[in-house]
């Protein structure tokens, strides 16, 4: 019993003990659950509630937590952390088994076994299951299923044990998934890979983990993983592909709990062991993690490869080609489209940038078929998979997500990875990628080591949007280094000029106030000064008010945007009142809670993280891979398979309860989510918010989602802030300066 307490640090013997008489409730999207069990020590029954996952009758369980009077069902232990054994006596095994708990097994399997083997039943299953195909009924492969099932059990027994509760359950579930039956041998080794290889997980709760194990507070394997943490944070929630060293050595002391002193030796180690690199940026020590360092280098030596080896035109033969171009389509392109074309034609690297209106697209379907006549095959992408059916739409020319033509797969180890790479190279000889201000820089390091020599790359979007929201500022450092032909186009077109949201959006991106008291088609200010009144008001427009004007139809072709996650007009407030609004429960809709959040069939929702190995079928096809900002709708819920299945954009994925964590509601998304999206109409509430996220370029990147209409919701002096706010997202990256010392 001492051994059960130091190793949950609980500092006293179980609450109960004893074993499960009877599951009386189990739900399986939480594992929340009601079990009865005789205390062995009083004899008393008792009833626990809590998460506890794969409870079985028979088996014993030490449970720790906190009594309480429930006012319908009297006193209950409400559990926080718990302990599994298996059960040692045959009356027990028999009803363990006999509950299903182990795939394969029911009542009567169950009963053949314990009557064959008795109290060594499970040392059978778990180390001769050969023996098991003696019984009638039972074949070597069911055998050995069995074992399989067993074993799995009691790995995912000994990980909850390991975890202590500490960890939610999806969690344990989904380290259990990565690395199977080696994962409590892999956390005993080092648990600092909770934080640095499973999702979600905070470097508190694995430092927890680490000292139920025994690890001290200076030990090198936790002041180094601390470190590792600093920068992995930084990259994934701030960007940074680095840190000064200074930043780096304060937040980690403090992440730590230990001085700077201790954490700088540590460091010292890293950079000398490869772990972490040190370079010196405009006379500051920046410090990067191997895996940014690997990555600007890899993007720096490729592109300048690259640029240097693309087969190049005459200037007679760009001109003819431009020149062609105008004659089939009718149309006469602006001296800097031309530009642009030419540039793309004759350089092995190019950048063309430039907000609404500007032609973008118009560059884009003409270099496609100038490829076509020179017999370049040519492959356009996007980093989403919104922006790549998008560019497909407008080019009439098929265009895939970056993941897809880099051809995601997974390894025998079930690590994700590209099968185009440097020695399966790209087929194509030039490559288009829309939206390139999305691309973050482990992307950009994937698509540059797949290109094939002698090909060339074209990266179109507009710089004056958000940056990416993984880590790095890709498009932005490979235009102010200045080592590729950048052409920026500045001129709107009579079409574009038309739309008052190009207008306001060139306005806003040049510091001036957008227009917001012009009666137009579509743009539109609703002006509500007292805050309370602006999520109702969005409720409304899009329940009721728009529908009315336009039609029922409009409802799935609007996008709320929303510059913060919380505070009154935060998407978690929004998302809520609109779910209630426009998919309330109904009779016979099935629903299921996970993670706080109700998800019902009809809801619109989005993922969240990439997610490399989730199956999806569209039709006869099949695939893998689902990403952070994939959006979608729930159509189906299966309580009895446990599973919930969303359709993105018709290719249908099937989640696990346990799994659910991985998404979140999407009526409304934030501006940094809705990148490289585009809708028929957005709505954007402005209500108070820090400044931080109230800048320029969140402003102009939101309605520069907008297709056919924008609604702005709120406070006119918001929007006069955020227009004066041209604060710029500082982002610590060596990319700029690696670019311009290859030149």
């Amino acid at each position: 019993m001492e051994e059960q307490q130091d190793k949950f640090g609980m500092g006293r013997a179980p609450d109960a003990i004893g074993v499960v008489e009877e599951v009386v409730f189990h739900n399986p999207s939480n594992d929340y659950t009601v079990l009865e069990l005789i205390d062995s020590r009083t004899n008393e029954l008792v009833t626990a509630v809590g998460m506890i996952p794969y409870a079985a009758e028979g088996e014993t369980l030490l449970l720790w937590g906190d009594w309480a009077n429930h006012p319908d069902y009297g006193k209950q232990l409400c559990v926080t952390v718990y302990d599994k054994q298996l059960p040692t006596n045959t009356s027990d095994i028999l009803r363990y088994l006999s509950s299903k708990t182990i795939r394969g097994v029911g009542p009567s399997t169950a009963l053949k076994m314990v009557n064959r083997f008795g109290a060594e039943t499970f040392d059978v299953i778990e180390k001769h299951p050969e023996w098991l195909a003696d019984i009638p009924g039972i074949t070597r492969k069911k055998a050995a299923e069995i074992n399989a099932a067993f074993r799995q059990q009691a790995e995912l027994r000994s990980l909850m044990t390991l975890c202590g509760g500490k960890i939610g359950v999806a969690a344990v579930n989904r380290i259990f998934r990565m690395w199977g039956n080696s994962a409590t041998g892999f956390l005993k080794r080092d648990p600092y890979r909770l934080c640095r290889d499973v999702g979600g997980i905070s470097f508190e709760k694995a430092d927890e983990i680490a000292e139920m194990l025994g690890v001290g507070r200076e030990a090198d394997v936790r002041v180094r993983a601390g470190i590792d943490y600093v920068l992995s944070y930084n990259a994934s929630v701030n960007g940074h592909s680095c840190l000064p060293r200074e930043k780096l050595l304060a937040a980690a002391a403090q992440t730590l709990s230990l001085d700077e002193e201790s954490v700088e030796a540590a460091l010292e180690e890293e950079v000398r062991q490869g772990n972490a690199a040190s370079h010196r940026i405009a006379d500051r020590e920046m410090i990067f993690s191997r895996t940014c360092e690997e990555a600007e280098q890899t993007v720096a030596d490729r592109l300048s490869e690259i640029s240097r080896g693309a087969v190049t035109f005459a200037h007679t033969d760009l001109v003819r080609l431009i020149d062609r171009m105008e004659t089939e389509w009718g149309i006469q392109y602006a001296a800097m489209q031309r530009q642009a074309i030419g540039e793309a034609l004759s350089s092995g690297v190019m950048i063309i940038t430039g907000g609404p209106g500007t032609g973008k697209t118009t560059i884009i379907r003409a270099l496609l078929r100038i490829f076509d006549i020179l017999g370049f095959k040519t492959a356009l992408a996007a980093p989403t998979g919104r922006a790549a059916k998008r560019m497909s739409e407008a080019t009439v020319h098929e265009a895939k997500t970056v993941h897809r033509m880099l051809e995601m797969e997974r390894t025998a180890e079930d690590v994700p990875r590209f099968r185009r790479d440097s020695e399966n190279p790209l087929d194509e000889m030039a490559v288009i990628v829309d939206e390139a201000s999305m691309i973050d820089l482990p992307l950009m390091a994937s698509l540059v080591r797949a290109m094939r020599r002698g090909s060339r790359l074209i990266l179109v979007g507009d710089a004056d949007q958000l940056p990416s929201v993984g880590c790095g500022n890709v498009l932005s450092d490979l235009i102010a280094s200045g080592a590729f032909p950048t052409v920026r186009l500045t001129e709107i077109f009579r079409q574009a000029e038309e739309s008052l949201i190009v207008t306001n959006a060139h306005r806003i991106n040049e510091g001036q106030m957008p227009l917001l008291d012009v009666k137009d088609a579509d743009f539109f200010f609703l002006s509500r000064p007292q805050e309370e009144s602006i999520v109702p008001t969005v409720v409304s427009l899009i329940s009721q008010r728009l529908p009315k004007a336009y039609g029922a139809d409009i409802r799935a072709r609007i996008q709320v945007i929303s510059p913060t996650r919380r505070g009154r007009a935060g998407t978690e407030q929004l998302n809520l009142a609109l779910q209630a609004a426009l998919n309330p429960p109904e009779k016979g809709k099935r629903e299921v809670k996970a993670h706080g959040v109700v998800f019902r069939t009809g809801d619109r929702v989005m993922q969240i993280r990439n997610h490399y190995d989730l199956e999806w079928k569209k039709g006869d096809f099949e695939g893998m891979g689902v990403f952070n900002g994939d959006m979608g709708e729930i159509v189906k819920i299966d309580p009895e398979e446990e599973t919930l299945s969303v359709s993105f954009d018709e290719r249908i994925v099937k989640y696990e309860f346990s799994m659910l964590d991985e998404l979140e509601l999407a009526y409304a998304v934030t501006v940094h989510k809705s990148q490289g999206s585009e809708y028929p109409v957005v709505i954007m509430p402005l209500a108070s918010a820090p400044p931080m996220l109230q800048t320029r370029n969140l402003l102009y990147t939101a309605l520069t989602r907008a297709r056919e209409k924008v609604i702005l919701v709120g406070r006119r002096e918001i929007v006069s802030q955020m227009v004066e706010n041209d604060r710029q997202v500082l982002r610590y990256t060596g990319l700029q300066q690696r670019l311009e010392g290859a030149r």
